[in-house]
């Protein structure tokens, strides 16, 4: 099952990561995994929540531009060379990771990384070729 990332533009001052966690604590809704980057311009944050519907709906609410995409969910052994076993086998199919971040929670000697990549279809395809698990849905009660 695919699970998706909650893009919000945000200005790229002090206090601006602050507002947009602010808001949903207020609303309850879980932050299982962030990342920011900033370059000219707005900065990005790019979120798995627990409740990505709620999160955009808030958010646009109170005037933040928000996107969504399906992104993958990718247990990695934590080991040297854990997640290069995930990247061969995702080169193997030429699929471009274009993001990558971790997820907020560690079990069994496993971590479990957000990746966001050009080709999904290929992606989950080649990685459950090679034993690779993913997670869905289940990642948002984790």
């Amino acid at each position: 099952m695919p699970i998706r990332q909650v893009s919000v533009a945000v200005k790229n001052e002090p206090g601006s990561v602050h507002e947009v966690c602010e808001i949903l604590e207020k609303e309850q809704i879980n932050i299982k995994a962030i990342m920011g980057t900033a370059k000219e311009g707005p900065a990005q944050l790019h979120l798995v929540t627990d409740d990505p519907d709620k999160a955009i709906s808030v958010l646009e609410s109170r005037g933040f531009t928000t996107s969504s995409r399906e992104v993958l969910a990718v247990i990695t052994p934590d080991h040297p060379g854990g997640l290069n076993a995930v990247l061969r086998t995702l080169l193997e199919k030429k699929v471009n990771v274009e993001l990558i971040y971790p997820f907020i929670y560690l079990n069994n000697n496993e971590a479990i990384l957000i990746l966001e990549v050009d080709k999904v279809l290929e992606a989950k395809e080649v990685l459950t070729e090679h034993w690779i698990k993913t997670v869905g849905e289940e990642i948002y009660k984790t």
